[in-house]
């Protein structure tokens, strides 16, 4: 048990909630981090987060553990990303669900709002996929699409996803060309003077070539990454037709948005 500053002993439950208001506040913490802060050993500190966990208040990882409301750290895994913002995520799922046509064929990136998106388009139908994500063939409805497509190139763990050319080889060993109707791009950040970024370069450089290949493109991203700025760009804002997010940009980006030409797409509650 953990010591006050009067010196008196806390219950474990006592220290559990303290330990999870201390999470709540810092977003992201290791193991030894709260050990020293709560006075208990490793040992303690590591049941007491899989009791959390458990509870569903906080998101355990190796080392530590994660706020649900935290910003990830950009190596953070996909299996932990899952779940964090999940509501804000399935929001934005829906909505730009509903910008999908039958018949369309669509450009999806690797990301954990994505995968949102692509199990509310179980009603869809004869969809064509073009896609970077590992976990899009388990996630979309087999009946939602004829046709799915995985890039090739360098497995990024982190995000589950290829890294490499847009594009798919001919028989003669030359790129063939594709164009998609709608690219749906999860995105880093977003900022009202750097446009949309993320944290690996690689994977920038693939965004983009998405977004050329796309009559109409839907940028992707919940309000936690408004105003952030990340290490590589991937687009100026204007790139985008649709921004579609779960709660009202902040007064700046709102207006850079409305310059650029985007349509801000919200849930009705949050319009």
């Amino acid at each position: 048990m953990s010591a006050t500053t009067d010196g008196s002993r806390r219950l474990p439950a006592g220290r559990k909630a303290d330990l999870a208001a201390y999470v709540a506040e810092h977003g992201q913490v290791t193991v030894a981090n709260l050990a020293e802060r709560f006075d208990v050993s490793p040992d303690t500190i590591r049941r007491d987060l899989d009791a959390l966990d458990a509870d569903g208040v906080l998101i355990r990882t190796h080392g530590g553990a994660i706020s649900p409301q935290a910003v990830p750290r950009p190596d953070t895994g996909v299996d932990v990303r899952l779940r964090i913002q999940t509501s804000a995520k399935d929001q934005i799922g829906a909505l730009a669900a509903g910008l999908v046509r039958d018949g369309a064929s669509l450009m999806i990136n690797a990301g954990t709002t994505t995968l949102a998106v692509a199990r509310h388009l179980s009603e869809h139908r004869d969809l064509t996929v073009a896609t970077n994500s590992l976990r899009m063939p388990t996630e979309i409805n087999p009946l939602a699409f004829r046709d799915l497509y995985v890039f090739g190139g360098v497995v990024r763990l982190s995000a589950q996803g290829t890294i490499g050319a847009v594009a798919f080889p001919s028989e003669n060993g030359t790129d063939r060309d594709i164009r998609c109707d709608l690219a749906l791009i999860g995105v880093g950040a977003v900022n009202a003077d750097a446009g949309y970024s993320t944290s690996n370069l690689g994977e920038a450089a693939m965004m983009s070539a998405m977004m050329d290949r796309s009559t109409k493109v839907a940028v992707l991203a919940d309000a936690t990454k408004f105003g952030r700025r990340l290490f590589a760009q991937i687009a100026e804002l204007g790139r985008a037709d649709y921004l579609v997010t779960d709660a009202p940009p902040p007064p700046d980006l709102a207006a850079a948005l409305e310059s650029a030409g985007v349509e801000v797409i919200l849930p009705p509650a949050a319009g």
